[in-house]
């Protein structure tokens, strides 16, 4: 595997010490290695960390393979809290070896149901150095598909714990331009749940200005009142590139790889990184990341970005992770100017110089595409190259950028900045967001969006005026709007999203059905339909992220999902009404407002009759969980199966999962998936029905009688792309 123009042209760049060129070539080479991280909660994480030090690592300690040793797992040192692991062995082994094929399907379903996520090492890094909390205003700008996101949510809900999912007061908007990687998202978004949680379709070049409701309360006249622009405290730029840092899981680089690649994407790359400047909170933080070794989409686009915002400057990150090994930024590079490598054109001047008239319309360079003369003050040094060589991982480029420390008034700059300032791109690709920027209406949202001009910056309205746009808006809640909204943006297809009133009779119903307590937030419980009624499922979301989908026109956002699903309706069998189940992947958020007096508790020997049978009877199990069930009326509950152990196997801690209860049998509600990568957690082996009989549903064993058909399961319905499994993901490529 070889490319004389990546060699030439990476040369040319002095990127490499000349004595490591060859230890880097041979690196690219090489086949990367396996690598994976502990995802969800804390407490899950290390309790599956656990697991693997314990349990695999041990069974594959001493493995060898015809006369080879096989080596174990090890963990990938700069990780915090020992949560990532890399292996590196070859399918063959994966295949044929009985002990790591064992370890390999384990990882297959953990994968499946989003306790891991299979993750080059070095795409970990960029959500480690932007350091989210919870409070966090948070946007992804090209997100797909969802490894780096599925971080972010973690973080965002670092206060989460093993059996019940927080609702953070912060928000991650994860994005991306091209349609199917974005519901690539949601599918992905469905393995950690999170009301916090949206996704958009948009360039990410020209991501429009997101509205909050205007605060009212400022009793003075004729002062200034502007809609509340949406600033976020992090921004992740991992933004579209050449790719070439992946050339070890990706060879057909090898035979394509040209550099005139990563020049036609730089321009790109500073449009989103500064439009993402814009969109910072004064206090914020950006971290810039591409797969390419390339300095003109790294170092340059920095460079660039720095200069045309000096508000701006590069973070030193060296001291965080110190076990990563990195090298520093570089301040000098050699663009090339065409597909020979004619890196001869030490500035844009020289070059331009050579240029016809018509040849400077038609190019694709521009001076950016150089090192500016203040290449050294920009202190560029402190981005962080990554080399496979150095750790046997993929090439990466990361960048911490903040903003400058400004006087007190900071914050009102900031917004006019961002509304005010111009994107410099065609009309035919500018998206114009359709904004209301009046006090935040009541929940109900099936009145229409009300569109501004297209002119973004704010405009001084006296209090009189204030006052008759308020009275307008109370106006409109007394009015039901009929027939369908107007929208701005007709060809998108999505479903519209509509809060449901708290006092709606069938939000009322299912709280009733379900014991949910008065303190689950049933303001904040939007449906998806074009009429708004509450038929089938219901979303949660938090108070911020309902503030946005209030306050702004959702086709102008291009919003393909907000907050989560948690709540279905689910069709019952002979003589019995619908009600409504709480979903497998809901009941983590909805457990906290779950009147603690109905749940069932039961010993962990119940937990593996349920997974060995689809339809157990109620007759069969034994006292006091069948006097229990029995007692209980048909439709959804929960059920707590205590830590303790049976047999051979251990659960550590308390274990609650929805459970569905027809006439004379029950089952448990939880993706099928779900139901093996538990069986395999805790029995080590796949005892459920599906994996005896190849999916197939069989609705009794020999040792239970059959049941008699009561209710149909759903199983998996919830997740449409029930085949999908979580790629691995190092790059975003450009494609």
């Amino acid at each position: 595997m070889k490319n004389e123009r990546f060699t030439s042209y990476y040369k040319a760049q002095d990127i490499i010490p000349e004595e490591e060129w060859d230890q880097f070539m041979e690196a690219l080479r090489r086949p990367l290695p396996t690598t994976f991280r502990i995802a969800g909660s804390r407490e899950i994480a290390h309790a599956l960390n656990d697991s693997i030090k314990k349990t695999y690592v041990p069974l594959l300690s001493d493995v060898v393979f015809e006369g080879d040793v096989v080596p174990p797992p090890s963990r990938i040192p700069w990780y915090p809290e020992d949560l990532a692991w890399q292996f590196n062995v070859s399918k063959k082994v994966l295949r044929k070896q009985q002990a790591f094929k064992k370890f390999h399907s384990f990882l297959v379903h953990e994968t499946e149901v989003g306790n891991i996520s299979r993750q080059e090492a070095v795409s970990m890094l960029p959500p480690l150095f932007l350091d989210v909390q919870p409070h966090h205003k948070v946007v992804d700008m090209c997100a797909a598909p969802g490894s780096k996101t599925a971080q972010l949510l973690e973080a965002l809900h670092a206060q989460d714990t093993a059996i019940a999912t927080s609702i953070p007061p912060g928000l991650l908007i994860a994005n991306d331009s091209d349609s199917k990687r974005a519901h690539l998202l949601i599918h992905q978004s469905a393995r950690l749940p999170s009301p916090a949680f949206m996704v958009t379709n948009l360039d990410a070049s020209i991501f429009p200005i997101i509205r909050l409701p205007v605060a009212t309360t400022d009793p003075r006249r004729g002062i200034k009142k502007s809609s509340n622009q949406l600033l976020f405290d992090r921004i992740l730029c991992d933004v579209p590139c050449s790719g070439d840092g992946t050339l070890r899981k990706n060879i057909g680089i090898w035979k394509r790889w040209q550099p005139m690649d990563g020049n036609g994407l730089h321009s790109l790359q500073i449009r989103i990184l500064q439009r993402a400047m814009r969109m910072l909170e004064p206090d914020g933080r950006i971290v810039y990341s591409t797969c390419s070794l390339n300095p003109v989409e790294n170092e340059a686009v920095i460079a660039a970005a720095l200069n045309s915002n000096p508000d701006f400057q590069l973070i030193d990150v060296s001291a965080q992770l110190p076990e990563l090994v990195r090298r520093p930024g570089i301040s000098s590079w050699a663009p090339t100017v065409n597909r020979t490598i004619n890196t001869t054109f030490k500035t844009w001047d020289a070059y331009n110089e050579t240029l016809t008239e018509e040849q400077r319309a038609d190019s694709k360079m521009s001076e950016t595409h150089w090192p500016p003369i203040n290449a050294e003050s920009l202190q560029l040094q402190h981005c962080m190259r990554i080399y496979p060589h150095l750790q046997d991982t993929g090439g990466f480029f990361v960048a911490v950028l903040e903003r400058k420390a400004r006087q007190s008034n900071a914050s009102a700059a900031v917004k006019r900045d961002a509304e005010e300032a111009e994107i410099t791109v065609p009309e035919a690709k500018k998206v114009k967001l359709d904004l209301v920027g009046l006090p935040e209406p009541q929940q109900s949202a099936s009145f229409p969006p009300t569109p501004m001009s297209e002119d973004d910056s704010s405009r001084p309205l006296i209090s009189d005026t204030l006052e008759a746009d308020v009275q307008a808006v109370s106006d409109t809640k007394k009015t039901t709007f009929k027939g369908k909204p107007k929208l701005s943006d007709p060809s998108f297809k999505e479903m519209p999203y509509t809060f449901l009133e708290p006092n709606d009779l069938t939000l009322l119903s299912c709280i009733d059905q379900l014991n949910l307590t008065t303190s689950f937030p049933s303001s904040n419980v939007l449906v998806r339909n074009p009429a708004g009624d509450a038929v089938r499922s219901f979303y949660l979301t938090n108070d911020l992220v309902k503030a946005v989908v209030l306050n702004n026109d959702y086709t102008r956002m291009r919003l393909m999902t907000s907050g989560t699903k948690v709540i279905t309706k689910q069709e019952a069998g002979r003589g019995l009404e619908a009600q409504f189940r709480v979903l497998g992947e809901g009941l983590p958020v909805v457990l906290p407002y779950i009147d603690p007096s109905v749940i069932l508790d039961t010993e962990f020997a119940t937990l593996k009759t349920l997974l060995i049978t689809y339809y157990p009877l109620c007759a069969s199990f034994s006292d006091p969980f069948r006097s229990v069930i029995e007692n209980r009326s048909p439709g959804s509950h929960i059920v707590r199966f205590s830590a303790g152990q049976s047999n051979d196997s251990t659960l550590s801690q308390d274990l609650l999962l929805p459970l569905w209860k027809s006439n004379v049998s029950v089952t448990l509600m939880i993706d099928k998936k779900a139901k093996s990568a538990l069986s395999l957690r805790l029995f080590g082996e796949d005892i459920t029905t599906a994996a005896h009989d190849g999916g197939k549903k069989v609705p009794q064993t020999s040792q239970l009688p059959r049941n008699t058909g009561d209710v149909v399961v759903d199983e998996g319905a919830d997740n449409e792309d029930e085949d999908a499994i979580l790629e691995d993901e190092g790059d975003n490529e450009a494609e």
